[in-house]
């Protein structure tokens, strides 16, 4: 059963909350999946896994198919790095240095797939 889709409106009502600050679990909840929904429209694929716990995941980018174990290419972070790479609120190479993304892989830098356009 494929995973139920947020829609454009409810995603960006979302981050819109989340940007205001103090949004509830379900909200940024909302809002994480929503972008990694984005992310997966604008690369998909089964070659690097984005995680970002407890809220999501997703398998995205061109390449080798992984279908057992942890995948040879990881990304993950908590939800508000996700949330600021993706909107474009901090760069890839800073939450990277900063030590707030953990990446793993050949295929493991989502540099040049974010931001996205929420």
């Amino acid at each position: 059963m494929p995973a139920r889709r947020i829609d454009i409106a409810t995603g960006r009502d979302a981050l819109a909350v989340v940007a205001a600050g103090d949004a509830a679990r379900p909200v940024t909840a909302t809002a994480v999946r929503y972008l990694l929904q984005l992310l997966d429209e604008k690369a998909p694929g089964n070659s690097v896994e984005v995680r970002v716990p407890p809220f999501g995941a997703v398998q995205v980018v061109q390449g080798p198919r992984h279908t057992r174990g942890t995948p040879p290419n990881v990304v993950e972070m908590d939800a508000a790095t996700w949330i600021a790479l993706a909107t474009g609120a901090e760069p890839w190479a800073d939450a990277v240095a900063a030590g707030r993304v953990t990446a793993s892989g050949t295929r493991a830098d989502l540099s040049d797939l974010l931001p996205l356009r929420p």
